[in-house]
């Protein structure tokens, strides 16, 4: 047993990159994406990650496979895409959710054609696919600075930031800047989305930041246990994703997104609070 669980990983230095680069990111995408959660904007997060896609494209075209030039190229088209939203929003009738929907579905056809013209498929789906096992020193190095910076960003952030998560009036009220800690909350979720990007592609990145959140949330209403949990399921599943990649030959990015769907659904059956099954109980406990 000892040898299936971690010999890949004492033998392998690409496989202790992947590891290492995992670790890392559940530490600081899946309490994001709690926050995203219990703010009711989980599709935002899916939004901002398909509106890297043109920034890191352009980075690719510029500079080729450099991470800096590709992170900070997603960074800003982030950072853009959220500002032109809030805008948008703000000065029309449209809802938030309705114009990041608009914009990323833009940003991704954009970025898409943007890699197709200045690449070929392998660097297009390496760009919405990511590479895990192929991360170098430079992206680990990226993604260690992001957890650094969310870890104590989040630290500091946590009393205003629940306040404004749960009650933004009263925020508001005594003078708690509650757009300000929106906005460097926002540039948190751009942060790790690039960050994820590097391991996971564009399109897998939101799922280790959103599905250990959602299901974290069916096991318990108390927020500190929340963003464990969170945080625990993301680093099950990527460890568990990696090493179904390296004994049965899948793609890793996929397979961790895909074992954190599974634990999604065990967590809608068997959650705590607001699974099935506790719901039925509690339901034939009052019928009683």
């Amino acid at each position: 047993m000892w040898d299936v669980l971690v010999s890949p990983f004492t033998e392998f230095q690409f496989m202790r990159a992947a590891l290492v680069s995992v670790v890392f990111l559940a530490l600081s995408a899946a309490p994001v994406g709690v926050f995203l959660v219990i703010r009711r904007m989980s599709l935002m997060g899916d939004a901002l990650s398909h509106a890297v896609l043109p920034g890191a494209a352009a980075g690719y075209m510029l500079a080729g496979l450099s991470v800096p030039a590709m992170s900070l190229g997603g960074f800003v088209a982030g950072v853009v895409m959220a500002v032109l939203a809030g805008l948008v929003s703000r000065f029309t009738t449209l809802k938030e959710d309705a114009s990041f929907a608009a914009f990323y579905l833009s940003s991704l056809a954009l970025g898409v054609l943007m890699v197709s013209r200045g690449g070929n498929n392998v660097d297009l789906l390496n760009l919405l696919f990511g590479s895990i096992l192929g991360i170098d020193t430079p992206s680990l190095a990226l993604i260690a600075c992001v957890t650094s910076v969310t870890v104590v960003a989040l630290a500091i952030m946590y009393r205003p930031l629940v306040l404004e998560s749960i009650d933004p009036l009263f925020l508001r009220a005594v003078g708690g800047k509650g757009s300000w800690w929106h906005l460097l909350f926002m540039l948190l979720v751009v942060l790790n989305l690039v960050a994820g990007f590097q391991a996971l592609g564009t399109l897998m990145s939101v799922g280790l930041m959103m599905l250990p959140a959602i299901s974290a949330r069916l096991w318990s209403q108390r927020l500190g246990l929340i963003l464990a949990c969170s945080a625990f399921i993301a680093l099950l599943c990527g460890y568990g994703g990696l090493l179904l990649s390296f004994y049965i030959e899948i793609p890793s990015g996929p397979a961790i997104i895909l074992l954190c769907g599974l634990v999604y659904l065990l967590s809608v059956f068997l959650g705590k609070e607001g699974g099935l099954v506790a719901q039925w109980v509690r339901g034939r406990h009052k019928k009683a």
